[in-house]
């Protein structure tokens, strides 16, 4: 990442709140503006060859694909949050997985993926990565000793989401890690569930950290962007490479500025989301009509303990079943009131979603449409929002009733 031209004096020790509002960024070096300017521009102009020398030293500030001022702002601050060196952001969390994957690995390679994965990066690793001659080779690594059960020579990365899509389930990061360190892997978690406000991978053994910043850190659900953060020396691989000339998948300065200001709220919102989560999920843990839930802030879940070793607290992120199966889910979501049903999560608004009816659906323009391994007829993923737990919890309750 090329250093700010313009940063703020941080003092160490601030808190994680305080960071995410003022880190790398001076009022008074900005005419003022309390908030960042937004730099809406593509290329840069110099007066001088001399000076077009310099700026391209510095890392290739002559063009937007490398570098934009307000973008440059967004990558500091969200390095200072997750405790990395460096970050690169890009147009979205896809983009962001295609960057590393193209920039990092190469023909013969193999990365190693949990079973289970956000649903469109299946399919890139079981179409699109084998395209370019790369093997994705699927584990189940809620254990971890499965990792060295699929280890070859080629093997280059592993690659997992905790807490994972659409489940909400979490992998032991730590344990994981050591095992891949010891097969000299590199170590890349997808932090999107969680954000860096309730965890941060790099302190437990990750490399790279990969989130869509659609999520949580937007908070909003009005643009799309994603974000790699690691070393410096992985991270300008992956911006000399995947940005300039693998993907060109660049976040616009505007998208950068909207997550700045919705990352102000991070702690904030994530506080709401997950107290009220976990009140969802002990009252849906009671209800005689919900066969399961997988919430691992439960005291009850398994993976209770790795959960609470790793992050600081729940996310709004949950799954649960019905005892009517797939007919009464649909019913289920039919009945409800207020709870929004949409595909996207971490939004200030309720969201809900049924996997299995969207597939069923894609099978009429889609034959090879299906669900994502491990994920069955009756998983309903709830996205928890900000709106008051008690009428969240009315909603809920009352469509229950009417199976």
């Amino acid at each position: 990442m090329a250093a700010l031209e313009q940063k703020a004096s941080d003092e160490p020790g601030l808190g994680f709140s305080t960071r995410a509002i003022h880190h790398g960024y001076d009022p008074a070096l900005n005419a003022r503006a309390l908030s960042p300017p937004i730099h809406m521009t593509s290329t840069f102009a110099f007066d001088g060859v001399a000076e077009m020398d310099a700026a391209a030293a510095l890392g290739g500030r002559l063009y937007a694909r490398e570098y934009n001022p307000t973008t440059a702002l967004l990558e500091s601050r969200l390095a200072n949050l997750e405790g990395a060196e460096d970050a690169v952001v890009l147009a979205s969390g896809m983009a962001a997985f295609a960057a590393f994957s193209l920039s990092l690995l190469s023909q013969g390679d193999e990365l190693i993926v949990h079973r289970m994965l956000y649903s469109n990066t299946t399919t890139m690793t079981e179409q699109g990565l084998p395209r370019f001659g790369i093997n994705a080779v699927p584990v189940d690594l809620r254990n971890p000793a499965n990792l060295d059960t699929v280890l070859t020579p080629r093997s280059k990365g592993v690659y997992f989401e905790t807490p994972v899509n659409p489940t909400g389930d979490v992998l032991d990061i730590e344990a994981i890690a050591h095992r891949a360190r010891q097969a000299g892997l590199l170590v890349i978690v997808d932090g999107t569930f969680a954000s860096p406000a309730l965890q941060r991978p790099l302190q437990h053994g990750a490399d790279i950290v990969l989130h869509s910043l659609t999520k949580y850190i937007s908070g909003h659900g009005d643009l799309l962007g994603g974000a790699l953060l690691g070393t410096h020396g992985l991270i300008e691989k992956i911006r000399d490479r995947g940005l300039r000339y693998i993907t060109g998948a660049v976040l616009s300065p505007m998208a950068s500025s909207l997550i700045l200001r919705g990352m102000k709220t991070l702690p904030l919102r994530m506080d709401r989301h997950g107290s009220t989560a976990l009140a969802i999920a002990r009252m849906l843990e009671a209800h005689p009509a919900v066969a399961w839930v997988n919430y691992p802030f439960l005291a009850s879940h398994a993976r209770h303990s790795i959960a609470k070793r790793q992050m600081s607290a729940g996310t709004g992120m949950l799954s649960f079943g019905l005892r009517g199966g797939f007919e009464a889910a649909r019913r289920f979501l039919d009945n409800l009131k207020l709870i929004t049903l949409a595909v996207s999560l971490g939004d200030v608004e309720t969201l809900i979603f049924h996997p299995a009816s969207l597939v069923r659906a894609r099978l009429a323009v889609r034959p090879e449409a299906r669900l994502q391994r491990g994920v069955e007829d009756d998983l309903i993923r709830l996205s928890v929002g900000l709106e008051d737990q008690a009428d969240l919890l009315r909603d809920l309750e009352q469509s229950l009733s009417r199976l």
